[in-house]
């Protein structure tokens, strides 16, 4: 009788102990790193990035911050822009932090230099916003995926808005990975439209003298006719757009500045280019859908009237990719993960993204814009001429 009691007494105590447990598992939080630039000249890219998921994040979940019925737990680190730092970061959240998954960096430097951390820990590794192409490319691995565009994304879509016989364009970028990308498939994608690169200049990202940048430019082009661009891919402070316009490269040598779409504290500096045109990311009144609207709302209420920016569009994209992933997978395990992801779709501020199996590379539009100067706005504003489709654009594969 004693044994029966106390095989009874057993029984209910190990179905208490399973009752108070299930509760406790459900509640073990999701825990995502998120590894930016939050200081130097990416700051501004960092930051932006970081509201962006959190935002995302919040409306991925309705304003509950849960997923799978756990607490998500987003654990903000600052690279600082070095490649080492930005590694030690990431092996630290994985290790330390025992992060599920991490999402950044704001640099394509130091995201190259993250690479062999998810392999490592076979962990995911969500890339956002650092661009170059490389970063999917020969070098990457199975763990890692790119929300943000990619160099052909900026390279192709700006290709299209200029590019075709007759037209001569000379460079400037920035000497590392994202501004040596962005050429290289910015001088294919010119030259398949029949456009000629003449010249090609890379600088230190701290430069702020362009002088005999220019120089150089000017003899290799003042004795050609026709059509003459002078395209900037130039990222961070400093952008020399205005340096350049001060040296009246058009009126004086018929070679006219074009460049890419920005963050808004860049286009205050756009102001003196009515009627440039190029293709960019993302500017707020481009996009026309019931998120990208929630954003804008949120964002002007949040902060002041501002709306969204360029990388906040960008963090708010990873945010849904990684949820919609995670409820996709039903589990935070890897490997589930890998699979919901690769072929995923979803919906961004942007419209719809996908995630290309291939080479874990997002394809997402892009926007042939127009500047307009508005008296009443302190920046030059991007107005829409049209979408470049995602089937537009036709992304080569990186790997």
């Amino acid at each position: 009788m004693k044994a029966k009691q106390m095989m009874t007494l057993l029984f209910s105590l190990l179905g208490t102990i399973v009752l108070v447990a299930l509760p406790a598992s459900a509640e073990t939080p999701i825990k995502i790193a998120n590894i930016e630039a939050l200081s130097g000249a990416f700051e501004q890219f960092g930051n932006q990035s970081r509201v962006g998921f959190e935002l995302g994040m919040e409306y991925a979940t309705n304003g509950t911050m849960k997923l799978l019925d756990r607490p998500v737990e987003i654990i903000v680190k600052d690279s600082q822009i070095k490649p080492a730092v930005g590694k030690q970061l990431l092996t630290e959240a994985y290790k330390d932090d025992n992060v599920d998954l991490a999402v950044g960096p704001t640099s394509s430097a130091v995201a190259m230099a993250m690479l062999p951390v998810p392999m490592e820990f076979k962990k995911i590794l969500v890339v956002e916003p650092a661009v170059s192409d490389t970063i999917t490319g020969s070098d990457s691995n199975r763990y890692v995926f790119k929300t943000s565009r990619n160099s052909s994304h900026d390279a192709i879509g700006n290709a299209l808005v200029i590019a075709k016989p007759g037209v001569h364009i000379a460079t400037v970028a920035q000497d590392y990975t994202f501004g040596r990308t962005f050429v290289e498939k910015y001088k294919q994608a010119c030259e398949a439209k029949g456009a000629q690169i003449v010249i090609e200049e890379y600088l230190p990202i701290k430069t702020v003298d362009f002088t005999a940048s220019a120089q150089r430019i000017i003899k290799a082009m003042k004795d050609i006719k026709g059509e003459k661009y002078l395209f900037l891919n130039w990222a961070g402070k400093g952008s020399p757009l205005n340096k350049f316009h001060s040296m009246k490269l058009d009126e004086k040598y018929g070679i006219k500045l074009t460049t890419g779409g920005n963050i808004i504290p860049v286009l205050k500096g756009y102001k003196p280019f009515a009627g440039m045109e190029g293709s960019g990311y993302y500017y707020y009144t481009n996009p026309n859908n019931e998120m990208n609207d929630w954003l804008i709302a949120e964002h002007e209420k949040r902060f002041e009237g501002m709306p969204p920016d360029f990388f906040v569009c960008g963090g708010f994209a990873a945010a849904m990719f990684v949820a919609k992933a995670i409820e996709k997978a039903g589990s935070t395990d890897t490997e589930k993960l890998i699979s919901a992801m690769e072929g995923l779709e979803w919906m961004t501020p942007k419209g719809k993204m996908i995630m290309r199996k291939e080479d874990h590379q997002a394809l997402q539009v892009m926007y042939h814009f127009k500047l307009k100067v508005d008296p009443n706005v302190d920046w030059a504003v991007p107005e829409l001429v049209k979408v470049q489709t995602i089937e537009e654009l036709n992304i080569p594969l990186t790997r």
